[in-house]
């Protein structure tokens, strides 16, 4: 299916092959194809490749294209499923592995996996590998044991490299490459392959409506309205960074969150109000392209309700801004006649209006998306085209950004605009107005516009009157609130987006004939017989690979990109040179002059400035002779207990080397999901992984460490679950501490200095752990900034002490009672019941101890004893009355016999 490598792949895959390195590819330039290539070669059972850092839908992606090209070794994937014993025998059958780095990272401390007769390992995502991650750490203990195997990095994110001080450098460290293989898109045999079979590209660029237009410039303004006053409010933020036009980038929400996170504790109400009002206004943008105008109006409105219900009215709905872009937003959908009433401009009118609008009979406009009638032009000119065509008809693929949008245009290419206009509008707005759903039922029904059943034929605008009958399949088991993939439209459906188009599909399900297409993809739309239209979306798949088999599948002469997108633009050209002798005609519907098209031109520009950024950087770079770790003189392989700067005492033997034994930290196996293990082995402690009842980490015989991230510890105070794990760990060793980790990336703060109170609160996280240290007092709590303090921190509460034994930490469990018990060496039974009786507390239960072996000690003691023992004569009282005094109460069961 996937075809033979074009040149400029051959190319790339011999040079990577040859020597380890870091493949960097522009995105969509077919990665997966190089990667399977590679997979092909070592798929036999002479060696063993370990394939890191994929998904399962990639793994059963690549493992389907190998079977379909006859790969008798097929790839197998390791996971807890396989028992531990088993796997050993699974690593040497052989062939091309994928397993999660938690077992590979156990397998490889434990000597599971034979790491000699590894022949290497593929990385995929390599610009995710930074020194903390499983991965890195996988790469280090296997060079650490095997000298000969190959490690190869692969990625199509350059962008990734951009930011952070010698970045590109810092990965290829991690990974243990010398190598950087640097492929853009105007890399010189690139260029001369793909133009020598170029697809036939129809540029459409598309005009917005006045309305459209003047709503865009009204949420720009807001947009750089907003940022200034972001910037006034916080001068350290990065200018350039902040620009108009990197606000419409995907990558915008992440790069304020980098800026602000930190200190987002510190920040006042408006800064944090600013930041989410930035986040809805591109919504807003993206909705006034993607969507219709009635799911535009929609939103707006449910924005502004939203807003009075909580009555905490953002500052940007009193602009002027704001104001014109709700006057069109309405005018896009309807028209209340000037004779019947009279507009002013102003906030004030906009009052009047939405409150008497609904008195007034409205006229519907239901403007239609300029880009909906220049897809019915593209259409025509594909059937006309295959009409006079002497081969058979080619087959159209139409893309759209997701799956809103395709189920928009699966409605739109059977019923038309108008039908689906007047159902939206009846079900969203006309539903919320009485006065005007009448007004509109009327009025459809006078004018015959109602939503057609059977075959829409008849009834069809007369644009499409030479359109064939369309059938259509639906794939069964898909909502819409399934489909929608992408964050920002995810955030906007909560925001009370109508969510109609489930329905306006569920109502055609049984009306029309059924078209069998066997698609593997997971979620495609219309598809109409003559010729064969499927519409698929870009984003938001559970499988990232569906729209690659789709067009390996219904193999289309002509693609219509409605969106576009950067990545499926490349892939397109990859398909066309793939096949020089086939036709393929892509049609690019663009608003012109708009953000969709400035969003696309921006992603182009940054992946050509980060490909220029890394090139500049290949030339400066300077790469040690030892990086690969062939060697041992990688310093980044060497694991030292002391700093650089210690000094040797030279009294001892000249200043020779003492033999140590080496540290040892015992880890629960859970904890294999955090960096820590792997810091703690880059600092020369031993790791133990084993399954632990009670704790995380055991640093010596005596000191138990339960961590916890912050999202954790709030999580179990409020179940009760750190409750029990302090309690055994009390129980069971001398020094039980808890951990508080946080995220470097996130203020080291528990919560806001202004959330503090003056009492204890149950539903306080703080009030909630001083009662923790109350109840458990010898419970020490150590607070870390990172992960990296967190390792020094155990370094430092080691020096000096016993090493722990693993087999006696696995043997403490919750019913344990061979093991020490608690800290006074106390049977932990009679301890717990001494303390529920009356008159003993903390403070004086020592005292009894010491004077008392048992409990029936304890019953022997006089009155007088006891109030010299507790030094209070009324606890000594309520102590002897319970345990010597006479309950006699009378039977409940007597007195009823006696009444009766």
């Amino acid at each position: 299916m996937a075809g033979p490598l074009l040149e400029f792949e051959t190319e790339m895959f011999l040079g990577l092959f040859g020597c380890d390195g870091l493949l960097v590819v522009a995105e969509g330039m077919g990665l997966d194809r190089i990667l399977l290539q590679f997979m092909r070669v070592y798929s036999e059972e002479g060696s063993l490749v370990l394939l890191l850092n994929t998904t399962t839908a990639e793994q059963e992606y690549l493992t389907e294209q190998l079977r379909m090209e006859g790969v008798t070794h097929l790839p197998r994937t390791v996971t807890s499923d396989i028992q531990s014993t088993e796997r050993y025998n699974v690593y040497t059958e052989g062939g091309v592995l994928f397993v999660t780095s938690r077992i590979l990272v156990v397998d490889f401390l434990t000597d599971r996996i034979p790491a000699h007769l590894i022949s290497g390992i593929l990385v995929y995502r390599a610009h995710k590998i930074i020194e903390s991650c499983q991965e890195a750490f996988i790469l280090r203990l296997f060079r650490q044991k095997n000298k000969t195997g190959f490690i190869k990095a692969f990625t199509d994110k350059a962008t990734s490299f951009s930011s952070g001080f010698c970045q590109v450098e810092r990965v290829m460290r991690n990974l243990f490459v010398k190598k950087l293989y640097l492929w853009p898109r105007f890399q010189a045999s690139v260029n001369t392959a793909l133009d020598r079979h170029k697809p036939d590209v129809v540029e459409l660029h598309v005009s917005l409506t006045p309305a459209m237009r003047t709503i865009q410039s009204s949420i720009l303004d807001i947009m750089s309205a907003c940022l200034k006053e972001l910037k006034r409010y916080n001068p350290s933020l990065e200018a350039e960074d902040l620009s108009l036009e990197n606000t419409l980038g995907n990558s915008f929400d992440k790069t304020i969150r980098h800026y602000l996170d930190p200190l987002w504790h510190q920040l006042g109400a408006k800064t944090k109000a600013l930041v989410q009002d930035l986040k809805v206004l591109r919504v807003l943008l993206l909705y006034l392209t993607q969507y219709d105008c009635v799911t535009f109006l929609n939103l707006l409105e449910s924005l502004r309700s939203s807003q009075k219900i909580f009555g905490s009215n953002s500052g940007w709905l009193f602009l002027d801004s704001s104001t014109s872009m709700f006057i069109n937003a309405r005018n896009r959908v309807y028209h209340i006649p000037e004779n019947k009433k009279k507009f002013k401009v102003g906030a004030e009118a906009e009052k009047q209006k939405s409150s008497s609008a609904s008195d007034m009979k409205r006229e519907l406009v239901l403007e239609k998306s300029p880009k909906w009638e220049a897809l019915t032009e593209v259409l025509q000119e594909i059937e006309r085209e295959n009409k006079s065509s002497q081969h058979e008809p080619g087959h159209v693929l139409i893309c759209a950004s997701d799956d809103r949008t395709c189920a928009q245009l699966q409605q739109y290419i059977k019923h038309g605009s108008d039908p689906l206009l007047n159902r939206l509008y009846a079900r969203t707005i006309g539903k919320r107005d009485s006065a005007a759903a009448a007004a509109f039922e009327l009025d459809s029904h006078k004018k015959g516009k109602g939503w057609t059943a059977k075959g829409a034929k008849g009834k069809e605008p007369a644009q499409k009157q030479n359109r064939k009958p369309t059938k259509t399949k639906k794939h069964p088991s898909l909502t819409l609130t399934q489909m929608m993939g992408k964050e920002e439209t995810n955030e906007a459906v909560a925001l009370g987006s109508s969510g109609d188009e489930d329905e306006l599909m569920e109502d055609d399900e049984g009306e029309e004939e059924e078209l069998k297409l066997n698609l593997s993809s997971d979620a495609y739309y219309g598809v109409l017989k003559e010729p064969l239209t499927v519409i698929h979306p870009l984003k938001g798949l559970t499988d990232p690979h569906s729209l690659t088999r789709v067009l390996h599948e219904v193999e289309p002469s002509f693609v219509v990109l409605y969106d576009a997108e950067l990545s499926f633009v490349r892939q397109l050209e990859i398909y066309k040179a793939c096949r020089p002798g086939k036709p393929l005609r892509v049609y690019f519907l663009i608003y012109g002059g708009s953000t969709e098209e400035q969003k696309y031109l921006t992603a182009l520009s940054k992946e050509k400035r980060a490909f220029e950024h890394l090139i500049r950087e290949k030339a400066t770079m300077v790469i040690p002779e030892e990086r690969e770790g062939r060697a041992d003189t990688n310093l980044d392989l060497a694991r030292n207990l002391e700093p650089a700067n210690a000094t040797t005492n030279t009294r001892k033997a000249g200043g020779q080397e003492q033999p140590k034994e080496p540290s040892r930290v015992i880890v629960d196996m859970r904890e294999f999901r955090s960096e820590l293990p792997s810091l703690l082995h880059r600092r020369g402690l031993d790791i133990d992984p084993v399954t632990l009842e009670v704790g995380d980490y055991i640093l010596t015989p005596d000191t138990c460490v339960e961590r916890k991230s912050v999202s954790d510890l709030i999580g179990s105070l409020q179940s009760g679950r750190l409750y029990t794990q302090c309690l055994s760990m009390t129980r069971y060793y001398k020094k039980p501490v808890l951990l508080i980790e946080f995220d470097p990336a996130k203020p080291f703060s528990l919560m806001a200095r202004s959330d503090f109170r003056h009492e204890i609160s149950t539903n306080d996280i703080s009030s909630k752990l001083t009662l923790l240290t109350l109840h458990f007092p010898r419970l020490r709590i150590l607070w870390c900034p990172s992960p990296h303090a967190t390792a020094d921190l155990f370094l430092d509460l080691k020096q000096g002490r016993s090493e722990p034994d693993a087999a006696a930490a696995q043997a403490v469990t919750a019913e344990s009672d061979t093991v020490a018990e608690s800290a006074d060496l106390y049977n932990p039974g009679p301890y717990d019941f001494l303390l529920k009786m009356p008159g003993v507390n903390t403070k004086n239960y020592r005292a009894i101890i010491k004077n008392a072996d048992s409990l029936a000690d304890l019953a022997k003691l006089s009155q007088d004893k006891l109030a010299e023992i507790l030094g209070n004569v009324t606890n000594a009282k309520s102590l002897y009355a319970f345990l010597h005094d006479v309950a006699d109460v009378p039977a409940p069961v007597q007195k009823t016999k006696q009444k009766t």
